[in-house]
């Protein structure tokens, strides 16, 4: 009664996440633009980059409710180093093979690895923090993904282009090199899980049905808006190269593009907390994913590289909102006994959007131009701003005001014991405590 309620020994187990998955992620983000760049090497077009960049989602669509489902009722670590194994696997294959089918095949292994990573890593932190601690814990958790998205495009760009720019070679050692990087993830990983967590857990073998957990206010929201806003990401992530060449921007140069936008998300995230203060989670969802809407489409116009810097690091920012507060504003919403399968149905959706967008961004491509897909982004977060506007329901004002107005089942905070028995005995005359002393106790307070 004394203090806020810790479900762990302190957070060096958050710090060791996080730790684990920059380097997940940077694996990842190194690899991915290496795919693209790969793929152009062997002939692609526009088209086949869209569909392997597609491919690398389709896998974890089927899986992600299952290993929702197993971890709602196990527990979450056994998926963090099978995810690296699988990311690492997959990243070095596609940097071996030879033929598209083959590196679309082992993206897909790649993706199915980082979905497994992020279902056990998110399940972990929703089922290891308290609820006030939701916002910022996952806030830093999601500085580990913008660390790996700094520090993996520009170790690709400069592995790219290096030897005489063959593309074919280089591309390829950026694949096998982010596969070693993976690999040093897993060192973070020991005991992360708390015992005391896993064992105070309800089991039970009853399911919630998806359509109920899609039914509660809320989870389809943080659905949508988390998929428009990894999708703005991953087609960045996916098409600048293809807009570099365009362009004439080299490889370099996309990698350290690719940096500044996601160290303007690291940034973000760092704030996020006096942001949550300062606007509410509707207001700061709603004009983040607006101005990342504008910014997108922004790409789209044929402007200077410095100017495109600019860009890229305003809409990075507003970026950094959207995947936190939709893994919180999930988290909460879900029914009881069924938060990591609304995680991996966010999940999920995300996927959808990492098949849909780069494929629709692929055919966009080839028949409009390289541009033309950022419009489409740009669209798809306008709507998600929409979605932030009227997508979460319970809302309430803070009489406190220390937590935003619109924070979605959050219960304010009382005030602290030693405070409130200061209080209490300061303008009681006689001991006794009960509830009539403390209502007679706010009217001289509120009459002044």
């Amino acid at each position: 009664m004394t203090g806020r309620p810790r479900p762990g020994p302190g957070r060096g187990w958050l710090l060791r996440l996080v730790i684990a998955f920059a380097f997940a992620q940077g694996a990842v983000s190194m690899a991915r633009p290496a795919v693209s760049y790969r793929a152009l090497a062997l002939g692609a077009d526009e088209t086949a980059v869209g569909v392997i960049a597609g491919v690398y989602a389709l896998l974890p669509l089927f899986v992600a409710v299952p290993l929702g489902r197993r971890t709602d009722h196990g527990r979450c670590a056994p998926l963090l180093p099978l995810g690296v194994l699988l990311i690492s696997g997959g990243c070095a294959l596609s940097g071996l093979v030879s033929s598209l089918p083959a590196m679309a095949a082992w993206s897909g292994v790649m993706g199915l690895g980082h979905l497994c990573f992020v279902i056990g890593a998110q399940s972990l932190v929703a089922r290891q923090s308290a609820p006030h601690e939701q916002d910022r814990n996952f806030g830093h958790f999601t500085i580990g993904a913008s660390l790996g998205q700094l520090i993996g495009p520009i170790a690709a760009g400069a592995l790219i282009s290096g030897q005489g720019g063959a593309l074919g070679r280089t591309s390829a050692l950026a694949l096998l090199v982010s596969a070693g990087f993976c690999a040093v993830a897993l060192t973070s990983l020991w005991r992360i899980e708390h015992r005391r967590t896993t064992g105070t857990r309800p089991r039970t073998d009853s399911k919630v049905p998806v359509r109920t957990i899609l039914g509660a206010r809320g989870v389809p929201a943080g659905i949508l808006i988390s998929m428009a806003v990894l999708s703005a990401t991953d087609i960045l992530t996916a098409y600048l190269p293809v807009v570099g060449e365009h362009r004439s921007i080299a490889p370099a140069t996309v990698g350290l593009l690719l940096s500044l936008r996601a160290a303007a998300t690291i940034a973000c995230r760092l704030v996020m907390t006096p942001l949550l203060r300062l606007l509410g989670r509707r207001a700061l969802l709603t004009t983040s994913c607006l101005l990342a809407g504008l910014l997108c489409a922004g790409v789209a116009l044929p402007v200077s590289v410095p100017v495109l810097a600019v860009i890229l690091a305003v809409l990075g920012f507003c970026l950094g909102v959207g995947q936190p507060l939709s893994m919180t504003t999930v988290v909460r919403a879900a029914p009881d006994g069924a938060r990591s399968t609304a995680l991996a149905l966010r999940l999920t959706g995300n996927r959808l959007g990492q098949v849909a967008a780069p494929a629709a961004a692929g055919l966009i491509a080839g028949a409009v131009g390289v541009a033309a897909p950022f419009v489409l982004l740009g669209v798809g977060l306008v709507g998600a701003a929409g979605l932030g506007l009227r997508g979460e329901g319970r809302t309430g004002p803070s009489p406190t005001g220390s937590e935003p107005a619109d924070e979605v089942g959050t219960k304010t905070e009382p005030a602290p014991v030693g405070e409130a028995l200061s209080d209490r005995s300061s303008r009681r005359s006689a001991p006794g405590g009960c509830p009539r002393d403390r209502h007679a106790d706010r009217s001289p307070r509120s009459g002044g």
